[in-house]
């Protein structure tokens, strides 16, 4: 897709003409990444935030052990970076491609001058800053709250949801990132798939994955059809 369809696609800019959208590319900047390299770092001044145009970026954290924590993992057309350059704070985590990537970044003064003069830009910041807000704080709930089959049940109908209720899934993670993702380790997570599937919840072969009691795995997962809502909406 082309950097316009990206851009209007993207939530923050929906309903934007295509004269702002034009105004966004001068000020903007196309950045390609390789695998695994780094994007911004935890602590490094937040000047602009980014739009995934292509591949995946992950938002993680490090332990001081080194151990990593995925927060989030964003694809194409979906912005990460917002809240710390719109709070003019530090970047509170690391960004890095999980694949060959390309995303379109926006420094944030040049940002600053189209809310100005676009009030309908301002709202739609703030509506996916509250939604980044709840989703992290459902995080947070889960990975202290939850035991890890409660977040691994939460995860796969999350998926399942944001595919149209479809009960076949394709991982797009490793297991390793799938484990960082649920705060885990892989061992830990291949026994709870394993368990899953001797108890006929869910069915595995390699990355795909089916779910054959959906019943059973949201009462593990303990979401109700609004949470599960509230989380993709």
């Amino acid at each position: 897709m082309a950097v316009n369809e990206i851009l209007q696609s993207c939530f923050l800019f929906k309903g934007l003409s295509g004269s702002y959208i034009e105004q966004l590319k001068t000020i903007g900047k196309l950045k390609s990444f390789n695998k695994k390299e780094a994007i911004f770092f935890e602590g490094e001044p937040a000047k602009g935030f980014y739009i995934v145009v292509s591949g995946k970026v992950k938002i993680f954290k490090l332990s001081s052990e080194g151990r990593e924590q995925i927060l989030h993992i964003f694809a194409q057309g979906e912005p990460f970076g917002e809240a710390a350059a719109f709070a003019d704070m530090p970047y509170p985590a690391n960004a890095a491609a999980m694949e060959n990537s390309q995303a379109f970044y926006i420094p944030r003064t040049g940002f600053e001058r189209l809310l100005k003069e676009n009030p309908s830009l301002s709202l739609n910041l703030l509506a996916i800053l509250s939604k980044r807000l709840m989703i992290f704080a459902r995080m947070i709930g889960d990975l202290s709250l939850k035991e890890v089959p409660g977040r691994l049940a939460t995860y796969l109908l999350i998926s399942s949801a944001q595919k149209g209720g479809t009960n076949s899934l394709s991982l797009d993670l490793t297991k390793t990132q799938l484990a960082s993702l649920l705060g885990t380790i892989p061992e830990t997570l291949s026994r709870i798939l394993s368990r899953m599937q001797k108890a006929g919840i869910i069915e595995v072969h390699g990355a795909d994955i089916t779910i054959k009691n959906r019943g059973e795995l949201q009462k593990i997962s303990g979401l109700t059809q609004d949470d599960v809502g509230l989380t993709i909406s």
